[in-house]
């Protein structure tokens, strides 16, 4: 049985990224945002390009899109930030999760999990934890564990290739 097929239900905040409908684990959610400002980071990554003041502390903004290679519109009226703790190792790490919109909270049942499919999908298998289903909409759960550190491997992999080549 993989982890995927072991996955339990989840207490899920819907978010819309472009035109899919994703699942974060609403225990990890600490707040919602409206857009702030963003500090950008010179040679910064696309994934995580900038930096934003959350009640006094520095928090990393990270665009799901990026690593799901989507389209990253301009924010709108329905643009959102999601404050969650993610666990990165043993350590927990704070960042921000850019969103098109926010939807609602709401259990996706075990029995309506799946694996993602090995074709077919546009998106990386390996960030892809399963798919829900809610009512008659397909929801994708990502391994945000695995996104961010994924991610950030391939940011050091940049800089050092960046370093070595002046």
């Amino acid at each position: 049985m993989s982890d995927k097929q072991a996955m339990t239900g989840m207490n899920a905040l819907t978010i819309r990224l472009q035109d899919e409908m994703f699942a974060l684990e609403a225990t990890h959610v600490r707040e919602i945002l409206d857009p702030v400002p963003i500090t950008r980071v010179p040679n910064a990554g696309e994934f995580v390009g900038g930096l934003i003041n959350v009640r006094g502390s520095v928090v990393p903004l990270a665009d799901l899109r990026v690593s799901f290679g989507m389209e990253r519109p301009p924010a709108d009226t329905d643009t959102r930030i999601v404050v969650m703790e993610i666990d990165l190792d043993g350590e927990p790490m704070v960042a921000g999760i850019l969103a098109d919109k926010v939807y609602d909270v709401t259990d996706i049942t075990a029995a309506s999990i799946e694996d993602a499919p090995k074709v077919g999908m546009r998106w990386p298998a390996e960030y892809v934890r399963g798919i829900g289903r809610r009512g008659e909409d397909f929801v994708i759960i990502p391994d945000m564990n695995r996104i961010i550190r994924a991610e950030g491997e391939r940011t050091s992999a940049l800089a050092s290739t960046e370093r070595t080549d002046r």
